[in-house]
């Protein structure tokens, strides 16, 4: 008796967010990666460097169109389910390159943040661990659609506990994997299971086909 083919793995593209080759956020991006895959799950593990582009500006874009880089990251969040990135905090916000990533990429048509979900991490040898930049960072990604992870991870004193591709104390290990696990069962519930058409309103009256309100995440 034939029986129904078993679903394909939930793909999920894991961003580090930093430039520097020796950074925590890409040991971090790289253990990330590795919990992904160890729930069954498919991670496609990259690199921000991994896609260079100008600063954002409408005129560039206007007489060239998207960069190169901004369109093979935009091919990569296409491919996957949902996304993770692991940023580090710059000034108690969002790295510069980042915003710019997020800037151009939005402006791909169809628009590739809206209804991803979303994990974000960062790492840092501070004690505040990066999570100012967390909440700076949900900021744009929230107004293009994206669904972000209540559950935010910030590793303080990150150059003392990455060691060996892990977390030198267990309990942090053990949490983080449960927030991976977590947000996973999440992401297999709203591609595999979807039952209402949903909708973002940002105030009564609008709608996505507004003629004067264009949404950013369309």
């Amino acid at each position: 008796m034939a029986t129904d083919a078993a679903p394909a793995p939930i793909r999920v593209l894991v961003l580090s967010a930093s430039l520097r080759a020796d950074s925590l956020n890409t040991r971090l991006a790289a253990l990330l990666a590795r919990l992904v895959e160890g729930t069954g799950a498919v991670a496609d593990a990259v690199r921000l460097a991994d896609f260079p582009m100008p600063l954002y500006d409408g005129d560039v874009e206007a007489a060239e169109g998207i960069p190169p880089g901004a369109r093979a990251l935009c091919e990569r969040l296409d491919a996957c389910d949902a996304f993770v990135i692991s940023s580090p905090e710059y000034n108690a916000s969002v790295p510069g390159v980042l915003k710019n990533a997020v800037d151009w990429v939005s402006r791909v048509r169809p628009q590739p943040f809206k209804d991803k979900q979303a994990l974000l991490a960062s790492a840092s040898p501070s004690m505040v661990g990066g999570n100012r930049g967390l909440w700076a960072l949900r900021v744009p990604l929230e107004h293009l659609g994206t669904r972000v992870y209540p559950d935010m991870f910030s590793l303080a004193k990150a150059h003392e506990m990455l060691q060996d591709g892990q977390l030198s104390d267990p309990g942090l290990q053990d949490r983080l994997g449960e927030t991976v696990s977590s947000f996973l069962s999440l992401v297999e519930a709203d591609t595999r299971y979807v039952c209402l058409q949903r909708r973002w309103y940002e105030f009564l009256g609008d709608r996505t086909d507004a003629p004067l309100t264009q949404r950013a995440q369309d």
